[in-house]
């Protein structure tokens, strides 16, 4: 990994990045090329569903989801200390913020958990709770990042991180909208029927939504070169 990289704590950011879209692309492609899903945007899921990819999957996807909750959490602490400094924000948001990040890493933890052929309404509730606190929390530190400037942050972090909000955020409802159109219905590993337009269109969506978060964290990777995090332990005399 280049040296840029290990300044300060930008490489939890930085391996998420690289981690989480490795995890995408490689279960797309191990799924397209075993024949068990269609080449034209299908789910997320439904490209870790089936033997030899869900393996992979499960297991990308659970390390993407402690690296999110890390990274979320090593945000938190930056926000807090800088407002220790200059004081622009409520301790009550950046906590809310986080909190809600981290119940979306456990929705993708319950994804990477439970198959969508095998408990689907687990499965469902957790690609629910990945999406919908995921917008959420990257719209509400683009809030933050509103505030801290420009004491904390430029005016085109500003604006790149808006812009993605806007879009997952637009990008979330028809993801929703369509998919309850489409229906509920059993995946099979054995491609045949074309999907319906409501399934392409929810499926186009929930990939934008999901880069969406990949690119915003993206933008974290400058802005945590200056950080540092130490962890620090005491033995207390009575132990």
């Amino acid at each position: 990994m280049v040296v840029w990289c290990r300044d300060g704590v930008a490489v939890l950011p930085c391996v998420l990045v690289i981690w989480s879209s490795a995890a995408f692309i490689a279960s797309y492609i191990f799924a397209v090329l075993e024949g068990h899903v269609v080449p034209f945007v299908p789910y997320i899921s439904d490209t870790g569903t089936c033997v030899p990819e869900s393996g992979l999957f499960g297991f990308m996807i659970s390390v993407t989801a402690m690296l999110g909750a890390a990274t979320m959490y090593a945000r938190y602490k930056v926000i807090q200390a800088q407002n220790l400094r200059i004081s622009f924000l409520s301790d009550w948001f950046n906590l809310t913020s986080l909190l809600i990040g981290v119940l979306g890493c456990i929705g993708m933890g319950l994804v990477a958990s439970f198959q969508e052929t095998s408990v689907t309404t687990v499965h469902d509730v957790g690609a629910l709770l990945t999406f919908t606190c995921g917008v959420a929390y990257i719209c509400l530190q683009s809030i933050i990042t509103l505030k801290a400037c420009p004491q904390w942050s430029k005016k085109r972090i500003c604006y790149i991180r808006m812009t993605i909000s806007m879009i997952s955020f637009i990008a979330l409802f028809p993801m929703i909208i369509c998919a309850s159109y489409d229906g509920m219905k059993f995946y099979s590993c054995v491609t045949g029927e074309e999907p319906s337009p409501y399934h392409q269109a929810s499926a186009v969506c929930e990939w934008i939504v999901a880069f969406g978060f990949v690119t915003f964290f993206l933008t974290y990777i400058k802005e945590f070169q200056g950080v540092t995090l130490k962890i620090s332990t005491e033995i207390h005399d009575d132990f």
